[in-house]
């Protein structure tokens, strides 16, 4: 059995006109695979942003009830680890430079081979020195969004096409597969940065959806409400399409070869993202720091199998079903895990053998409001209290994006005593720091759970039916009665630590 994986990051399932109608990319690789595999309309991410994302796919467990941005714990089994134990090769091409900083830590543990090409977004691989020293990010006059001279630097390198880091990854996956295809026994896993922002991509691509904006070349969304006015918003959204139009035209050099050899008789093609993004509605840009809305956490998902049949798939998904997925397709014993899973075997579904495989599904991110569907209600529950209290961050490796939780600044020397150590998780006997929230300076702003923000202070109810775009929260008390006892018990079947019951006013 083959199987391949493919991740691209931040990809918008309202840009996709499979999914939505207007205002969408030209996609026409992702279109030709639909008419192969199973395309899920109920598919919603579990832990946000980038890397507990990752690791919700990698372990089958939801990340963001515990901790941050982080590593992979020594005591989470991931699924490359599990299909090396059981003779599966797994390689990996990826361009998300976060695998090799602090938070990443042994993401690619386990893969037989792996590989991380350099130069996305402010991957701090060739930018110079200046005459004081370390370069200082000094952006533009007048610009407006995300900058760094590390991007800056990275960017000058980009001359021709085969120059973008993700245009390396998807022409060697393609590669890959073209001098491997007589094998067996593997999984390939193939991650495109993009398309997250920036938006760097080829004027060609460009001028698929713009030919008459005239103002400035902005092409990088900073996380806050948004500062763009609507025709410089409209241009951040055409580079966003442009740079999924591009992703897309490499992805298809990768169904190319599995078409040229017929694979798709032996192999399994999964195609996901980690999250979306906002590109102006609710007035906000990027994610992290908002409710968590439907822009982000409602993505989409394609899976081709060689007992499915095309179609669509209604049932309640996430990414951590993919793991025990994978592990079923390859014969691999759940017997082997030290824990149980979140996630679900979707093949049933695949099968057409059942409709569903859950009621509801929760999502978030750390230490902000939780998310609950059942695929007609988004109910968002917020922190009680402003102090956003009792809150605690429990891992044995006490890393979050960027920091270590100790001489990084993360955590003052002084209040190294309000650390503990112990056997706090109910899943696992493994001992883990717990750690205050009070005490962690976390130097990412729109990550920050150090108190309940503007952005987030609210309880929220939606109808997805009537009200997709989430414009008009329900008042409803008695369905919110019921819906907050559906979240209490969704977040008891995952594991929630007694604090964030409490942190919520459940």
């Amino acid at each position: 059995m083959k199987a391949v994986f493919i991740l691209c990051d931040t990809v918008n399932r309202r840009m996709l006109d499979f999914y939505s109608g207007e205002n969408t990319a030209l996609t026409p690789n992702l279109n030709r695979l639909t008419k192969r595999g199973v395309v899920f309309d109920s598919h919603w991410c579990g832990s946000a942003p980038c890397m507990p994302a990752r690791k919700d796919i990698m372990t089958g467990r939801l990340d963001f009830l515990e901790k941050p941005w982080g590593g992979i714990e020594p005591f989470n089994q991931t699924l490359q680890t599990l299909l090396q134990s059981r003779n599966v090769h797994t390689h990996m091409y990826s361009d998300h430079s976060q695998y090799l900083i602090p938070g990443g830590e042994n993401y690619t543990k386990g893969f037989t081979s792996w590989e991380v090409i350099r130069g996305q977004e402010r991957d701090p691989w060739c930018v110079k020195p200046d005459q004081g020293g370390i370069r200082p990010d000094c952006p533009p006059p007048g610009y407006k969004g995300g900058y760094s001279e590390s991007e800056a630097a990275n960017r000058e390198l980009l001359k021709e096409e085969s120059d973008y880091p993700s245009v390396k990854v998807m022409t060697r996956a393609a590669q890959w597969l073209e001098d491997n295809h007589e094998a067996d026994n593997f999984m390939l896993w193939v991650e495109s940065f993009d398309p997250h922002e920036p938006y760097d991509v080829p004027q060609k691509y460009l001028d698929m959806y713009e030919t008459d904006y005239h103002g400035p070349d902005y092409n990088h969304p900073d996380y806050q409400p948004n500062i763009f006015t609507k025709e410089e918003t409209e241009h951040l959204q055409n580079c966003y399409k442009a740079l999924l139009t591009m992703t897309d035209t490499y992805l298809g050099k990768i169904f190319d070869v599995i078409d040229r050899y017929d694979m798709w008789q032996d192999t399994m093609l999964i195609f996901t993202t980690d999250h979306g993004f906002h590109m102006g509605e609710h007035n906000y840009m990027a994610k992290n720091y908002m409710a968590p809305y439907n822009e982000v956490f409602h993505i989409p998902m394609i899976i081709c199998h060689p007992d499915a049949q095309p179609g669509r798939c209604r049932a309640l998904t996430q990414n951590i079903d993919l793991m025990p997925t994978l592990m079923e397709y390859f014969g691999i014993d759940t017997a082997l895990l030290h824990y149980s899973l979140h996630g679900r075997n979707l093949l049933p579904v695949l099968r057409k053998e059942k409709q569903d495989i859950r009621e509801s599904v929760i999502f978030g991110y750390y230490g902000k409001q939780v998310g609950y569907t059942d695929g007609t209600y988004v109910y968002i529950r917020a922190a009680k209290n402003a102090d956003n209290r009792p809150l605690y961050l429990y891992t044995a490796i006490p890393s979050i994006l960027r920091q270590y939780l100790g001489a990084d600044d993360a955590v003052n020397a002084d209040d190294y005593n309000k650390i503990e150590m112990g056997r706090f998780l109910s899943w696992t006997n493994y001992p883990v720091y717990r750690i205050p929230v009070d005490i962690i300076h976390y130097s990412d702003a729109s990550q920050n759970f150090s108190k309940r923000s503007e952005f987030n202070e609210e309880n929220l109810l939606f109808d997805l039916i009537d009200d997709y775009q989430q414009e008009n929260s329900v008042q409803d008390e008695q369905l919110e009665a019921i819906l907050k006892e559906r979240l209490c018990s969704c977040m008891k079947a995952h594991d929630a630590m007694p604090e964030q019951f409490e942190r919520l006013g459940l």
